[in-house]
């Protein structure tokens, strides 16, 4: 291919004079070319090697359509792998690299593939390197796959989210979708309209057309300044509609910056967009035609040529010629010649094109050889010719017809195909369309229409005409009308009468070596296609996977159809019979960045402050991340360990006086008339029963019956009650009603409110805890028979509504005192000063897990897994007694769950007289050693300030009938022995709760 710049012609500004690099080679272009235009007027034919046989690819398209031209964009953390060299905007110092190609783009070692491609057919992975082992061969494989590589460094980017709604959503700037747009706009709907493109007009900035008496592209230029004005419009160009979801919800993509972003300004920005109804004019792609050898460097689509010329003034060869099977090429022939590009022939597979085509063609001396088509070309790294032959009754080509046209360039147009994966997406069905060769929209699902191209309409007056007469439907729909528009187009050549063409064989040319690709991308050939037929898979979806038709980020764009057509002529039924495959989102590739917004380092998942934060650093705590809080793990001392200074916090509690800030536990009200049956439903345990004033410790189990989470539930009135959660399960958990409410049980009157940061806890443990909240003033009774353990008051504290539970997590005397969130700080404070002469000593987190341990208590999480039912943590009788039905009540009653030698929760007693026991260390059976069956783990362990031994709990197969049974522990070739006992090494008949 000899591409060149033309003297004049395009909308770019040649006074602007821009500086790339390609494969460190210095190269220019001018502000408004893409990087593949600029690429093409600096005469570089080969941009990259194919993914599977490494041939050398040139550029194919001129949109988000092109297989070929992938490129790694950037270096360093800015680097960006697998862009599209036709949508990357040119920008100075913009680097851009080849993929796929070692060591070098002209010298790619990995192009032996080709020589071995009869053992490489579709599927050959899954046949081959069965033996000695495939993991012999994986790092290999794994190895040449892929294209672009991921920067290893963290993106210096900024990207944002936004979600809007509107009346009507129009995505794409073609001229039907501005028409669309103005339509709209003019009746007063709010109308968003989007554009993927950074130049609005689609075909018209490829073929000119005059539109009332203007020429296509400024008449697409005054409306998109007409559309700016109004102030019910919202215009975003460099915008991408990716994904059509339920309830009209589509995702868009909007680029900020054309590439490397200042730091400052965000790169991209991601749209959730609701609207009442969407205008799909998405236009359509055109599709190559297939044979031998046409993935060779200067083989393009027709209209790309002519889009190269018409927008960027780049000639794509200097001897094209033009193949085709409708009158379209015929348009985008018009335009070389009448940019001075010599168009050798115009080889059409008809027997004739549309009269007033051929006319034209030959009013401007363009050769046109009919019932003809190519069938091969000459050249590996650049095009010297085309061999066209002539096509017999049943469409096959005649050997001895064969002929060579000297060439630089072919362009093709095999048909085209609708944008339709927007609507397929919104779960549209499809049909083909015998006229047209194509798949066209058949019925919509949802609040949508498609127009113009995208609906299968090619003549531009006929799809103005569409346009308008479906958005005035739109329009009557939401009670707007639309004002009368009357639009003179010039006559464009359309689409014609086209001829079924799917494939050229290189067998019916007695070339059986000779492939014809089908994918350009991913190295499928119209001869793997067969194979998968001819091993049976029938599915166009097992066919794709089969081949990798239509994969990776093509999807398909200009493969999919040709390759539903070669499956259709070889299984001989209509394309229609085949199908299609399913289309997913995205529509193009995307960053992650886009969908990770600003959600990044510290931002994915912040950490959330206690509301005493302040007071917790000056009080020396040391803060860790415990279930998305920032919390204090223990209090640092001078000179001393984390032991250390967990001992001490540990024994100041049990001996006097703790304060703990639990404001990240769960709280979630529920109210209502059903409130008590909904909560039954919920725990495993009877919450129908709990009295107003009273708490109950219940289990929360999934539909597996596993447990879930736990935590104290308060009855406030008969209708009211506060369920406690865990602190990292509180949103879950409150997501988990909301979905059962709204979704199963929906004729319960019940309402919920996630209130955690609503109210403040502060825990005061330790026996001196009644006396030091006597100090306040309130309205509460603190003594043992008015406010008894498990027991929920409300009054007022200091004159501050307050909340108290009376229950411990710790084994002490315990209250947990709730203030709204903002006295939190206050209140942590006052009892610091209040309690100074019980030596008060604040605790955290480690000292108070290491209180629970010591008491025997569970832990979600870390005493249970995801096999552990209730009767494995001895709440087997409570649910066995509780006749009413509740979440996951039918799993915990299936054999699984009911066998013997389940691992059960125990108490583990060191005999060995060593320290804490490993958690995680397993449990054998006395005097065995590994390898043996393991009869569980240890999942808590601590050394006791208390008791000034070793404790731990452990899940142990049969442990509740194992009480007193000697066992050893492993964990890393050490052994360890204890003795299973009951949990609760610390006060196990519960006095010290009850004082």
């Amino acid at each position: 291919m000899s591409a060149y710049r033309l003297e004049n012609g395009g909308y770019i500004d040649r006074s602007q004079q821009i500086s790339f690099q390609f494969d460190g080679k210095k190269l220019s272009g001018f502000q408004g070319d893409t990087l593949a235009s600029a690429l093409l007027a600096n005469h570089v034919d080969v941009i990259g090697r194919s993914f599977k046989y490494h041939r050398p690819r040139g550029i194919l398209a001129a949109g988000l359509d092109e297989a070929n031209a992938i490129m790694q964009i950037g270096s360093g953390a800015e680097s960006s792998p697998n862009l599209k060299a036709t949508q990357v905007e040119l920008i100075e110092g913009l680097q851009a690299r080849s993929v796929n190609a070692w060591p070098s783009l002209k010298f790619d070692l990995l192009a032996v593939n080709a020589v071995f491609k009869r053992f490489l057919p579709a599927g050959f992975y899954y046949k081959t390197f069965m033996w000695p082992d495939w993991h012999w061969f994986e790092p290999a494989i794994r190895n040449a796959a892929g294209l672009g590589k991921s920067p290893d460094q963290p993106d210096p980017d900024i990207y944002d989210k936004r979600s809007a709604d509107c009346d009507i959503l129009v995505i794409g700037g073609g001229i039907c979708g501005l028409m669309a747009a103005r339509l709209a706009a003019e009746s007063g709907a709010n109308v968003l309209l989007v554009e993927v493109d950074s130049a609005w007009g689609g075909s018209a900035l490829c073929w000119p057309t005059l539109i009332d008496d203007s020429d296509a592209a400024s008449w697409c230029a005054s409306t998109v300044a007409e559309l700016h004005q109004k102030p019910n419009v919202v215009v975003l160009n460099r915008t991408m509609a990716f994904g059509y979801y339920d309830h009209n919800l589509v995702g868009l993509v909007q680029r900020l910056v054309p590439a490397q972003s200042d730091g400052l300004t965000p790169r991209e920005r991601m749209w959730k967009v609701r609207a009442k109804t969407v205008v799909l004019a998405t236009g359509a792609f055109e599709r190559p035609l297939v044979f031998p050898n046409n993935d060779r460097p200067g083989v393009m689509l027709a209209s790309a040529g002519a889009s190269y010329v018409s927008r960027f003034g780049v000639a794509v060869g200097r001897k094209v010629l033009i193949a085709t099977n409708n009158d379209s090429a015929y348009e985008s022939a018009f335009v070389l010649k009448e940019a001075g590009v010599d168009v050798v022939a115009l080889v059409d597979a008809r027997a004739s094109a549309a009269s007033e085509v051929t006319q034209r063609a030959q009013d401007m001396g363009l050769v046109i050889i009919s019932n003809s088509t190519v069938t091969n070309v000459k050249g590996s790294s650049g095009l010297r010719s085309a061999e066209v032959c002539e096509l017999n009754a049943d469409n096959q080509p005649v050997a001895k017809s064969r002929r060579s046209i000297q060439c630089d360039s072919v362009l093709t147009s095999g048909g085209w195909s609708p944008a339709v994966h927007l609507f397929s997406q919104s779960g549209g069905k499809l049909k083909f369309d015998d006229e047209t060769q194509a798949f066209v929209p058949k019925r919509s699902v949802q609040n949508e229409i498609s127009i113009g191209a995208a609906a299968g309409i090619f003549e531009l007056g006929a799809s103005l005409a569409h346009a308008q007469d479906r958005i005035g439907t739109v329009l009557k729909s939401l009670n707007l009308s639309a004002k009368p528009t009357e639009t003179s187009v010039s006559k464009h050549a359309g689409l014609g009468a086209i001829k079924s063409l799917w494939s050229v064989e290189g067998e019916m040319l007695d070339r059986p070596g000779a492939k014809a690709w089908v994918d350009f991308q991913n190295d499928v050939t119209s001869s793997d296609v067969k194979l998968a037929l001819r091993e049976n898979f029938r599915s166009v979806e097992h066919v794709k996977r089969y081949t990798t038709l239509g994969m990776a980020s093509d999807q398909g764009k200009t493969s999919n159809v040709n390759g539903i057509g070669v499956m259709s002529v070889e299984l001989r039924c209509d394309p229609g019979d085949v199908g299609t495959t399913k289309f997913r989102p995205p529509y193009n590739p995307l960053t992650i960045g886009a969908f990770a917004g600003r959600r990044v380092g510290e931002n994915l998942n912040p950490l959330r402050p206690l509301p005493s934060a302040a007071r917790q650093i000056e009080l020396g705590a040391k803060l860790e991340d415990y279930g998305g809080w920032h919390r204090p793990a223990y209090y640092v001392e001078r000179g001393q360990s984390e032991h250390e200074c967990v001992s001490k916090e540990v024994l100041a509690t049990r001996n006097s006086l703790g304060l703990f800030d639990a404001s990240p536990l769960g709280k979630i009200e529920v109210f209502g008339p059903d409130a008590a049956e909904f909560l039954n439903r919920i725990y495993a345990n009877n919450m129908k029963t709990l009295k107003v004033g009273r708490c109950r410790y219940g289990l929360m189990l999934n539909e597996n019956g596993i447990i879930y989470d736990d935590g104290i539930l308060a009855r406030i009135a008969e209708d009211h009650y506060l369920v406690g959660t865990t602190s990292g399960h509180a949103s879950a958990i409150a997501d988990m009603l909301q979905e059962w409410l709204q979704c199963e049980w929906v004729h319960l009157d019940v309402a919920t409110s996630n209130v955690t940061t609503n109210w403040a806890v502060m825990n005061v443990n330790g026996p001196k805890a009644r006396a030091l909240l006597e100090k306040f003033d309130s309205s509460f009774d603190f003594g043992a028979h008015a406010f008894p353990h498990m027991h929920f008051r409300e009054g007022e504290l200091e004159g501050v509504p307050c909340r108290i539970q009376r229950v411990s997590f710790s084994g002490e005397l315990s209250y947990e005192v709730s203030v709204p969130w903002g006295y939190g700080a206050s209140l942590f404070d006052n009892i610091m000063v209040l309690g100074e002469e019980f030596a008060i000593q604040p605790f955290g987190v480690e000292s108070l897990m290491t209180m629970r341990i010591e008491k025997g208590f569970l832990h979600v999480g870390s005493d249970t897994d995801g096999m552990t039912v209730p009767q494995d943590v001895g709440f087997g009788r409570i649910v066995e007694k509780k006749t009413d039905d509740f979440v996951g009540r039918r799993s915990i009653m299936r054999p699984d769950a009911l066998r013997s030698g389940r691992r059960q929760l125990v108490g583990l007693d060191v005999t060995d007289g060593g320290d804490a026991l490993p958690i995680g260390g397993h449990v054998v059976d006395q005097g065995q050693s590994p390898p043996t069956a393991s009869r569980g783990w240890v999942t808590s362990s601590v050394f006791s300030p208390t008791l000034s031994k070793p404790v731990a709990l452990g899940l142990v197969e049969g442990g509740a009938d194992r009480i007193g049974d000697e066992i050893e522990i492993w964990d890393l070739g050490t052994r360890r022995r204890a003795r299973i006992v009951a949990p609760g090494a610390y006060d196990a008949k519960g006095e010290r709760l009850h004082v």
